[in-house]
């Protein structure tokens, strides 16, 4: 099994960058970005594919919360959606290749494919091929992860040495009220983990006492988890996760 960079488990990951909205610094955003290098911050960063099969740096599967524009990323190609601007900031959207030039190796980078298939199961792989694309040569820490299981079977075999892992979450219906409810259950007990190659899990902070994600623990998976917002929320979580994701703080980071 692949392990993460022990970097990984050392600096805090800054959940979407390092972001702040009062301050210039949108989710996802190179603004967001730069300044968690400069606290010396781990990056956790989220990827839509594009209509012409980019992958853009950005969370929303609809652009108007971050952008104030309508529509589907997926309805624009990756020039167009490179010219759209995050509200909050003076800069647009960002493709994968710009973020790994900026990050250049420096601190560690988490990146989470998100599902575009809808019901985290097979997919047309393109965002996967842009990744590993984008990822071919790139020389810092970095690990690929995704609710989509079926997405990391796919980068297993796209791109085998680069570091996988499942999020994962305890999937209640009211958060995931277009998932079939077969669906939540079969993924609650994370039974891909294996299949994927993935060496580790980034789990809901609030779940984090599962039986399951002990059970991976004891047989060597690393435990991350998201989304951490106090100092208190980072003491509870870090009783079972070896690293945090967090954001609207700022964390120390461990001697």
């Amino acid at each position: 099994m692949s392990r993460l960079d022990p970097s990984f488990l050392r600096a805090p990951l800054a959940h979407r960058a390092l972001h702040d909205v009062a301050d210039g610094r949108p989710e996802n955003s190179r603004a967001a970005i730069a300044a968690a290098i400069r606290h010396g911050y781990g990056i956790e960063i989220d990827l839509q594919l594009s209509r012409d099969g980019a992958a853009m740096v950005f969370h929303d599967y609809d652009l108007r919360r971050l952008t104030g524009q309508a529509g589907p990323v997926q309805q624009r190609d990756a020039a167009e959606l490179g010219r759209i601007s995050l509200l909050g900031g003076d800069e647009e959207i960002p493709a994968l290749p710009e973020v790994l030039d900026l990050v250049a190796g420096r601190v560690p980078l988490l990146i989470e494919l998100k599902d575009q298939q809808g019901q985290m199961g097979q997919t047309d792989g393109r965002l996967e091929a842009a990744t590993a694309v984008a990822l071919r040569g790139y020389a810092g820490p970095v690990a690929v992860m995704s609710f989509n299981p079926e997405m990391m079977v796919a980068m297993r075999d796209l791109a085998p040495d680069v570091v996988r892992g499942i999020v994962s979450c305890d999937y209640a219906a009211d958060d995931w009220p277009l998932l079939r409810a077969d669906v939540r259950e079969r993924l609650r007990d994370i039974p891909d983990h294996d299949r994927a190659g993935a060496c580790f899990v980034s789990h809901q902070a609030q779940d984090l006492d599962r039986a399951r994600v002990a059970e991976l623990q004891g047989a060597g998976a690393d435990v991350l988890c998201w989304t951490i917002r106090s100092p208190e929320e980072e003491a509870d979580a870090r009783r079972v996760a070896q690293n945090i994701t967090f954001e609207g703080y700022l964390p120390a980071i461990p001697a």
